[in-house]
């Protein structure tokens, strides 16, 4: 249901987006660092909204990638742990001494 409200919410904004580029059609003077050169507005809104997209889902993608390394490890860390832990359990239950048994009760050898 997430997943449907942000594609909605998502072809609602390039519907916005581009209803507003048509509107602006005048051609604007872009200024780069060795020159200037005149574009029509709507190609540098589209532009602007497509690089923006892209520096956005770039920076999602590191912060899942980082979170996905991060989950690994503490997987491992997890993994490990339930190893001690069982180990330990073993342990303590082979250490755990038997009840002795009152003398002269049944399975007394003597001793």
């Amino acid at each position: 249901m997430k997943f449907q409200w942000t594609l909605l919410l998502g072809i609602f904004f390039a519907l916005v987006v581009s209803v507003f580029a048509v509107i602006n059609v005048d051609p604007v003077t872009v200024n780069y660092f060795f020159g200037e050169a005149d574009w029509p507005l709507i190609l540098v809104i589209l532009g602007s909204v497509f690089m923006g997209g892209i520096i956005i889902g770039s920076v999602g993608l590191f912060r899942l990638f980082v979170v996905q390394r991060k989950v690994k490890a503490l997987e491992k860390e997890n993994l490990l742990l339930k190893e001690q832990a069982e180990g330990m359990h073993k342990e303590k239950a082979e250490k755990v001494p038997l009840k002795k048994s009152a003398p002269g009760s049944v399975g007394e050898t003597g001793e």
